[in-house]
């Protein structure tokens, strides 16, 4: 996903850069010379001491990302810094690009700014040289929105806000509809019924009813009608114009030419004098209707992360002296013990120290089954101890845990906008002007060529065609979406790192796979000692293992726990060499041991002819051949078996039946990886592929127009990963390879990546069908509001009450078609046709 726009900077001011890395006059000059070769740029002046770069720039001034990327092409660290702020009363697209406009005008130093109505936070990027958290949160509260400091407790503190809001917009609904109610009985249903309208005319009269109408639709308009005005005004008084000042314009218009024509009808032609109260009062009793449904339906939309942070109890058990006492889990420290008893949510993350039980991890990992878990072994916050009591050391508590962790990763994906956003946006920079301008196109049509009353038909349909137009379901389609697929896909225990990796790999063509320890268990074992000269089987494992016992790669560890099971003494080793992909080097009793690929002892200037047949033999068992070298001769060569994950076969076949081709890259001999390739159904193979060259196979697989996605685990993965299309770590790899990654399993599973690539699909399917929702039904009831119909079906026009009615459902329709996603990947997809049908409306 491309970043957000940089923002742009302004003609003859100045901009402040910290520098990082600067230690002497060179470095001065560097970055200097650097700035000043970026287009319009006028004057720079870097200070060692204060470590800042402060530009000036002209008429044409460049990007503020133009400038850091300068810095960072000479060797030096751009100071930034990036927060995230609640925002407040946001109700529509229009209030979120007005809010990044602001930030991006008017906030000195913001470099970019990502603003998402379903999560109501702003993901702010800036350069601190030039401004503070405190002047972002002015210029947003200046634009008529306000926001929640960035503190730890943010969530408790949107939380908080949302209950006020829901308590407030509760109130006036309330307000709002005692005087709704007789308006619409005594405005609407006469005109219906003509028995009624008989009835109210006898016994109140034509004049009084004027004025009983106009004393209901008054509390509304100026009581809970208030929210628009407020937010209508500083929208419009900005230059962005918003659903708010559509909604403000036309139940103002209703509202004056109702009170003219009750008060002062002389001032409107002979005939003219109708009231349509209904259509103020009303509209804003049904828009606030929508708008209290909508905000059930996107409280429901983050349940699933609120369940997260619910995991980790509020209180603890932890030992102190001779004691065990329950504390505040803000109270837990690092190496406190905690006692977990049966049934008890584990607080923190940690090891046990004492005790044996199974730990039911599903709500992180998406494992069904509960894990072993006793002395040594780690336990992670959020999961639940079933049946025996443990003694946990604390290791990581609060912010530091794993489940926090999660927590952060999926808010970010929610925060962050997928380029399916583009179009929802384009279309919003100048959707409300082109409402406001059609609907006084429509006033004018049907004024000058309307039949009589022409200024109240007039009226009435521009009424229409502002309040059915409101882009808040435009707003929604997307970040609702994002916001419950990447919920629901940490629920199974798979973490979208970023939004647009939702997007991105539903669209992959192939999916790649490592092996060790991606579609293997990562443990293997020796199988095979083909002795080739007068060395003893033991002599060779001693030897060997005494080398391998300094790396820490797999297959290394298993040469040394076969030394080890046999009672094998290990040595001490002099000039321990590995090179990655090749193998390791030692010398051991005054004994050159070398042992790896048949390649790279052959690089190493040895003969490696007299192993081949032994080793393609072992190749072809599906065992990794590694060929040991004792000074000058080859004395054996020794089969290593890495068991396939349970699941393996499983994901291949899910993800073919998806209409994805599967690959497996591999460092492993040709004849091992065809093997283990023919035993999971993958035809297609890349062998015999060090680690810096996995990265060429994606770039080579992506020449060839595919979309990839690579799925790896270890280090060496980490440059695939980065380099594919979308990369997927296996959870329990490395960090390097998680960071490297745009979806992270949780579980070592790797049936979660056709469950990641279902919950792909199925996310942008729902919001592809919320796009069509929302921007068919303007297309649609825009004419329709403004009276094409008029000529067609005897004279009939669209209410502006039907009007507000159906813009507060299609709000709540986008929002409640994402929702759907929660049962999202259930079960395992059978097809991409079965689910995206299944996430669609209907």
């Amino acid at each position: 996903m491309s970043a957000p726009p940089s923002t742009p900077s302004q003609p003859g001011t100045t901009i402040t850069i910290g520098v990082r890395d600067m230690t002497c006059a060179a470095c001065v000059r560097r970055v200097d010379k650097a700035l000043r070769a970026v287009d319009g740029v006028e004057d720079v002046d870097v200070n060692l001491a204060t470590e800042q770069a402060t530009v000036t720039v002209g008429d044409d001034p460049p990007p503020v990302d133009s400038l850091l990327q300068a810095v960072e092409r000479r060797g030096y660290r751009p100071v930034l810094a990036t927060v995230e702020l609640g925002v407040r009363e946001m109700t529509c697209a229009a209030c979120v690009r007005r809010v990044e406009r602001a930030l991006q005008r008017k906030a000195p130093g913001v470099v970019s700014a990502d603003v998402n109505l379903a999560t109501e936070r702003a993901t702010i990027t800036w350069l601190p040289a030039m401004n503070d958290v405190d002047g972002l949160r002015a210029v947003i509260d200046a634009a008529g929105y306000p926001t929640l400091p960035p503190d730890e407790d943010l969530a408790d503190a949107e939380a908080a806000a949302r209950a006020e809001d829901a308590r407030a917009l509760r109130r006036d609904l309330i307000i709002a509809g005692v005087f709704a109610i007789p308006l619409f009985v005594l405005g609407m249903v006469p005109m219906m019924v003509p028995a009624v309208m008989d009835l109210v005319h006898d016994t109140i009269g034509h004049a009084a009813l004027h004025v009983v109408l106009f004393a209901l639709a008054t509390p509304i308009q100026f009581g809970p009608g208030l929210r628009y005005y407020r937010h209508g005004w500083a929208a419009a008084r900005s230059g962005s114009p918003d659903m708010n000042t559509l909604v403000a314009i036309g139940t103002t218009a209703a509202y004056t030419y109702s009170t003219l024509s009750t008060f002062a009808p002389s001032l409107l032609p002979d005939g003219a004098a109708h009231v349509y109260f209904e259509a103020s009062g009303v509209v804003i009793s049904l828009l606030l209707l929508g708008k209290w449904l909508e905000t059930r339906a996107r409280g429901q939309a983050g349940a699933a992360v609120e369940k997260l942070l619910e995991l980790a109890p509020p209180t603890a058990r932890v030992r102190r002296g001779d004691d065990v006492v329950e504390v505040d889990l803000a109270r837990v420290r690092v190496d406190d013990v905690l006692v977990v008893r049966p049934g008890d949510a584990i607080a923190v993350d940690g090891v046990v120290v004492d005790g044996h039980s199974h730990v039911d991890e599903s709500v992180l990992t998406g494992e069904p089954l509960p894990a072993a878990r006793g002395p040594g072994d780690p336990v992670t916050a959020g999961t639940t101890n079933v049946d025996g009591t443990l003694d946990v050391r604390a290791t990581a508590v609060g912010r530091d845990t794993v489940l926090a962790g999660i927590v952060r990763t999926v808010q970010a994906a929610q925060s962050s906008r997928p380029p399916v956003q583009r179009l929802a946006d384009a279309v919003v920079a100048v959707f409300v002007p082109i409402v406001l301008v059609i609907a006084a196109v429509t006033f004018g049509l049907w004024w000058a060529f309307g039949p009589p009353p022409s200024i109240g038909l007039a009226t009435v349909n521009a009424v229409a065609v502002l309040i059915i137009a409101c882009p808040c379901a435009m707003g929604l389609a997307t970040p609702t979406s994002v916001m419950v697929g990447t919920a629901r896909g940490a629920e199974l225990g798979v973490l979208f790192r970023r939004g647009d990796a939702l997007e991105t790999l539903q669209s992959a063509t192939v999916v790649a796979f490592d092996k060790t320890g991606t579609l293997t268990t990562g443990s293997p074992e020796v199988a095979t000692v083909a002795v080739l000269g007068d060395a003893s089987e033991g002599d060779v494992l001693q030897r060997l293992a005494a080398v391998e016992q300094r790396s820490e790669h797999p297959v290394a560890q298993a040469i040394v726990a076969a030394a080890q099971s046999r009672g094998l003494p290990l040595g001490a080793v002099d000039g321990f060499r590995a090179t990655a992909g090749g193998g390791v080097t030692g010398r051991v009793d005054d004994v050159l041991v070398r042992a790896g690929t048949l390649r790279w002892l052959a690089e190493e200037g040895l003969e490696p002819a007299r192993a081949k047949p032994t080793a393609d033999t072992v190749a072809e068992r599906g065992e990794t051949p590694v060929v040991v070298a004792f000074d000058e001769r080859i004395v054996a060569v020794l089969g290593i078996r890495d068991a396939l994950r349970p699941g393996a076969a499983d994901a291949v076949r899910l993800l073919r039946e998806r209409g994805l081709d599967v690959a497996l890259v591999s460092g492993d001999v040709a004849p091992a990886a065809r093997a283990v390739a023919a035993t999971l159904g993958i035809e297609r193979v890349h062998a015999e592929v060090r680690p810096d060259e996995k990265a060429d196979v994606v770039r080579s697989m992506q020449r060839d127009g595919a979309s990839v996605a690579f799925v790896g685990d270890g280090v060496n993965d980490a440059p695939a990963l980065a380099t594919a299309d979308v990369g997927v770590a296996i959870g329990t790899g490395t960090d390097i390879a998680i960071e490297a990654a745009d979806v992270v399993l949780m579980g070592d599973d790797p049936r979660a990546v056709a469950t990641a690539h279902a919950l792909s699909a199925a996310t942008l399917s729902n919001i592809r069908w919320n796009l069509v929702w929302a921007f068919g039904y303007n297309v649609a009831l825009i004419p329709v509001a403004a009276g094409a119909l008029y000529p067609l079906n005897e004279g009939w026009l669209l209410d502006p009450t039907l009007a507000g009615a159906a813009m507060s459902l299609s709000s709540v329709f986008v929002v409640t078609n994402a929702l759907r996603l929660r049962g999202a990947a259930s079960g395992m997809p059978a097809s991409t046709k079965a689910e995206a049908r299944r996430s669609g409306p209907g």
